[in-house]
């Protein structure tokens, strides 16, 4: 049963992807939407369109990279700190295909005081693993969305 600690840290979290959002000028252009977000978590899809290709017809590996850096940012800001990469890894294992749906899932590891570790997974359309992220944050001074 969800108690109304959760309920408020939920709300929270849609309120600081709807903040994010209404100004992340690369989500918009890239066409990439929000599907999932939660206290520590974050889903994020992107369609690959045509101009997203490179030169072997596969989605180009830094969007992919992108795409997986996205859900991360909207993952760690979740709690309403505001949040930036202090850095990443990812390894890119398959491509993405043209009019594939990709999925980047996030989700926190660890999160202390100033720093956080999380871990990102995209699928393509068929469920399959293209690439995994981890990534590094910190905490800077002051909030995302102040609460009402």
């Amino acid at each position: 049963m969800k108690d109304a600690s959760y309920d408020h840290a939920q709300h929270l979290a849609e309120r600081v992807r709807d903040t994010m959002l209404a100004t992340d000028r690369v989500a918009q252009t890239l066409g990439m939407q929000v599907s999932a977000i939660s206290p520590g978590h974050a889903s994020v899809t992107m369609v690959v369109r045509e101009d997203m290709l490179n030169g072997f017809g596969s989605c180009h590996g830094g969007l992919l990279a992108t795409l997986a850096d996205m859900a991360f940012a909207y993952a760690c800001n979740s709690y309403n700190e505001m949040t930036v990469a202090s850095g990443f890894d990812v390894d890119l294992l398959g491509p993405g295909k043209l009019g594939e749906t990709l999925t980047a899932d996030a989700r926190v590891v660890s999160q202390g005081a100033r720093m956080g570790v999380y871990d990102i997974t995209v699928t393509n359309t068929s469920g399959e693993r293209i690439a995994v992220f981890r990534g590094r944050s910190y905490r800077l001074k002051g909030k995302q969305v102040v609460p009402t």
